[in-house]
């Protein structure tokens, strides 16, 4: 039999209605199971580990993510695989920085979470709930290696890896996407892998990473953007980094200040990552003239990164203690699958 940890964080999924006072509370794992009786009909031996109290997704801090990893690790070898309830709008936050604190992963960890709290009739919680299950005790026939050796989103009857998922909508149970990379698994009346995008196997022990660089800031292009707003945006004491969210394939203005100021953050040893606004395409430094000049300068494409997986990975690679040159080639190579590196002929 199967041995699952189910790592219970709160969210959506861990909410009922209070009679008494018309709104939504938090309940703790043992209300989540009384409301989803079919957990002891799935012949898998589970356990449960259940943060208290409950945490809100928005209130999701990269020291939880700390947390996680260290729960993860310290009980790797007694589990098959592992369940992550979690609230649904960080959750592919959660899911991009565990991919790279988790190195070498060889078990399952699947983060699932509802729209609709378990206690409503109509609620998503409980398929999501006991697939993501079944998926995290998947094996290949007469192995013991597992079906999904990697972090993975499961919502709505589709598998996503972690770090290219987006929560794009904020009422339909369709509620994530990969919109650069195929689903990992469909769910039906059967579950069918998709072996062909799924990491292989890893042949080392697992490694946890522990240290994440904070120290970052997010600077989001728009056509009026002024020099005022975004010196202040770089102007972070001790700034380490920095995701710059611009147009198309990576495009930004011209304007000699805008430059300056990107080239001056990058001279006092920050690192600036380009990633596209767009959910769909890559950044190509250089296609346009318009940013072969972030190119000059030393800024590093982001590929085809979603925001939140460039956030957690900057977070990472700056948490390394690497040289700048080092953390820059780190940031564009695909370390868990979460970029397509750009093919030069």
């Amino acid at each position: 039999m199967s041995k699952i940890l189910i790592i219970y964080t709160g969210g959506t999924v861990g909410m009922i209605y209070d009679d008494k006072t018309k709104a939504l509370r938090p309940i703790g794992f043992n209300e989540i199971r009384n409301n989803l009786p079919e957990l002891y009909r799935m012949g898998i031996d589970f356990y449960v580990y259940a943060f208290n109290p409950p945490i809100d997704s928005s209130d999701m801090q990269p020291e939880i993510w700390v947390e996680l990893a260290s729960i993860i690790e310290d009980r790797y070898d007694r589990y098959d695989g592992f369940v992550i309830l979690h609230g649904s709008d960080t959750m592919a936050f959660t899911a991009s920085a565990l991919s790279f604190m988790l190195e070498n992963l060889s078990k399952p960890v699947i983060l699932t979470g509802s729209q609709l709290p378990i206690g409503k009739i109509r609620t998503d919680a409980k398929e999501n709930i006991i697939t993501a299950m079944e998926i995290a005790c998947s094996r290949h026939n007469g192995t013991t290696i597992s079906m999904v050796p990697e972090v993975c989103i499961y919502f709505d009857f589709s598998l996503f890896r972690g770090n290219r998922s987006k929560k794009y909508n904020a009422e339909k149970f369709e509620a994530f996407y990969t919109m650069n990379y195929p689903q990992l698994a469909e769910a039906g009346i059967d579950i069918k892998f998709k072996h062909q995008f799924i990491l292989p196997p890893p042949t080392l022990p697992l490694k946890v990473h522990k240290e994440l660089e904070t120290n970052i800031t997010v600077l989001k292009l728009f056509p009026g953007i002024t020099r005022r707003a975004v010196e202040a945006t770089l102007g972070v004491s001790g700034l380490k980094g920095v995701i710059m969210e611009t147009f198309g394939s990576g495009n930004t203005n011209t304007q000699p200040w805008f430059i300056e100021s990107i080239k001056k953050v990058i001279d006092h040893g920050a690192i600036v990552v380009d990633i596209t606004q767009c959910d769909g395409g890559s950044v190509e430094l250089g296609k346009y003239e318009t940013s072969q000049h972030l190119m000059e300068i030393g800024v590093v494409s982001g590929h085809d990164m979603t925001f939140e997986a460039a956030v957690t990975k900057l977070m990472f690679v700056l948490g390394q203690g690497l040289s700048v040159a080092d953390a820059k080639v780190m940031l564009e190579t695909s370390l868990r699958g979460e970029l397509t590196p750009i093919e030069v002929y």
